[in-house]
């Protein structure tokens, strides 16, 4: 988990952020992550359990969670 100032970051502090859940997801009330882009605000792309929307985030590099998806998308990863 990315810290602020020694501390978790939580998402309730990433203002402005637009959370957006995959279309994977479903309409089901399931294990679901949301992400949004703070490149701005805090260089990154932001990650969230969508069932707790105020609580911890994880931030990344972008180059970080790009290749991520990438290595997804590829097979490199089972996402399932």
């Amino acid at each position: 988990m990315t810290t602020n100032n020694g501390r978790a970051l939580m998402a309730s502090e990433l203002e402005g952020a637009v959370w957006k859940k995959s279309s994977y997801s479903g309409g089901s009330e399931g294990q679901c992550i949301e992400c949004a882009d703070v490149m701005q605000t805090h260089s990154g792309i932001a990650v969230r359990d969508s069932k707790n929307p105020e609580g911890p985030a994880l931030l990344f590099v972008a180059a970080a969670f790009i290749g991520f998806i990438t290595a997804v998308k590829d097979g490199g990863i089972n996402a399932s």
